[in-house]
């Protein structure tokens, strides 16, 4: 029973051997019909890029800021008299212009005339009042003389006894009174000028209150904040009205300092002399304004005025770390464009954009190729080169580079991840950036690289 059971192992380990021969035999088969392996060589992948070649262009240094528009001359109208407003200009009404010389107003100028008339009689009647002093200064002096002849005369008779002494001392009380009397309208013709010079200066200011009951316009300008009705009683100095000059504008802008200084760089080493900064520092620095404002083009087009630098304010926002900077329109009113240029009137939001002298041979990339100061570059092999730079200062999303690359080079605007020097790129000019690049800073200067 045990031979059976050994002899029935021995069978079924030989059925196993079979398909283990057939296995093998197959592989055989397989691996003799494979190709022997051939050697791949490893071709490196490069990332395509957008490029440009680094541009050297005249750049105009730009500022802006922010400001309101107000009149450049504001008048205030006070009443100078008291009275009875008696006439009006027809378009006294806030908002209307009026030319200058147009009479504004006029208060009932009868008691002025009344008192000036009133100063012309007293005038008139101190100057009879001296023509009399004088006729009876002359009567006196004659009586004075005769008085003096007489007491002497006298006194030489009571000097002899032939005369009492209380005669010739009444005539000489006589003689004593004449000359009071003299001395009397002596004074009074020195003090009849000093008396005229009164009665003049109040005839004057009599005269001055007259012409103040009409009121013109002292230069073209807009009615604003009218508080004044016909046949009203107005008392001096009560406020009327004020008067905005049209003929020049002004916008008072606040400009970050950082800003200002770009428009003084490149000028000249040495600082403004007195005379520069008194004839002006837009002359200095060649500064040019523009007034632009939105007025929902669209298209996106913002009106503009071509504006003047006046002058920069007396302190700085130490919080905001801005300037205000002054700048002027003439004629704001004459300059109006229908559906592209609005009057430019007070209290209107707008925005200033100071430009200086153009600095030659800037070099200006896009501050979008920035990458915290550093570049990426191309060198010949297409190959990345990652170089620190030195930023002279960036405007209107240009940057313009002290030191670190140089014009010609290939400058990498994609943005790469990772970033390893050396890795190989696939160039592609990008024309559109290039070209936008002239248009925000001027044409490039003969013999610059491109």
């Amino acid at each position: 029973m045990q031979e059976k059971t050994t002899m029935k192992k021995r069978m079924r380990m030989l059925w196993i051997i079979p398909p283990i021969a057939i296995g093998i035999g197959t592989l055989m088969m397989l691996t003799s019909n494979k190709p022997i392996p051939t050697k791949v060589e490893y071709i490196e992948k490069a990332q395509a890029v957008r490029t440009l070649t680094v541009p050297q262009l005249d750049l105009q240094p730009e500022a802006e800021g922010y400001g309101v528009v107000q009149p450049a001359k504001v008048w205030g109208a006070i009443a100078q008299v008291s009275g009875r407003v008696v006439e009006m200009h027809p378009r006294l009404r806030e908002g209307e212009i009026i030319p200058v010389g147009d009479l504004l107003y006029r208060i009932d100028p009868v008691n002025y005339e009344l008192a000036q008339e009133q100063l012309k009689a007293e005038l008139a009647e101190l100057e009879v009042r001296q023509l009399n002093t004088i006729d009876l200064l002359d009567i006196e002096q004659r009586s004075l003389e005769l008085a003096q002849r007489e007491a002497t005369r006298l006194k030489k008779l009571a000097l002899k006894g032939d005369l009492s002494r209380s005669s010739a001392d009444s005539a000489e009380r006589t003689m004593l009174n004449s000359r009071t009397a003299v001395q009397n309208l002596t004074n009074t013709l020195a003090l009849i000028p000093s008396q005229r010079r009164v009665i003049e200066v109040k005839l004057a200011q009599a005269k001055r209150d007259l012409d103040n009951t009409r009121i013109h316009a002292p230069f073209n300008l807009r009615i604003a904040n009218l508080s004044m009705e016909m046949d009203q009683y107005i008392t001096s100095g009560q406020k009327l009205f004020e008067g905005d000059g049209v003929d020049r504008s002004e916008v008072v802008a606040q400009v970050a300092l950082s800003s200002m200084r770009n428009l003084f760089l490149g000028h000249q080493e040495t600082p403004p002399s007195k005379q520069e900064l008194t004839e002006g520092l837009a002359k200095y620095a060649d500064l040019k304004a523009t007034i632009l404002m939105d007025i929902g083009d669209t298209a996106g087009r913002p009106a503009q005025w071509e504006a003047e630098f006046v002058r920069f304010t007396d302190n700085i926002d130490s919080e905001t770390r801005t300037i205000g900077v002054v700048v002027a329109l003439d004629k704001p009113f004459e300059k109006i464009i229908p559906g592209q240029r609005p009057p430019l009137s007070k209290g209107m939001f707008v925005k200033v954009l100071l430009q200086g002298r153009i600095q030659p041979q800037q070099i200006v990339v896009p501050r979008s190729a920035l990458r915290n100061g550093k570049v990426y570059l191309l060198d010949e092999q297409q190959r990345l080169l990652i170089h620190q730079v030195e930023v002279r200062y960036s405007q209107n999303g240009l940057s313009v580079i002290q030191s670190g690359i140089e014009a010609g080079q290939q400058l990498v605007l994609s943005d790469l991840v990772p970033a390893i020097a050396g890795m190989r790129l696939q160039p592609q000019v990008d024309i559109r950036m290039e070209q936008q690049l002239v248009r925000s800073t001027g044409k490039s200067r003969p013999g610059s690289a491109r």
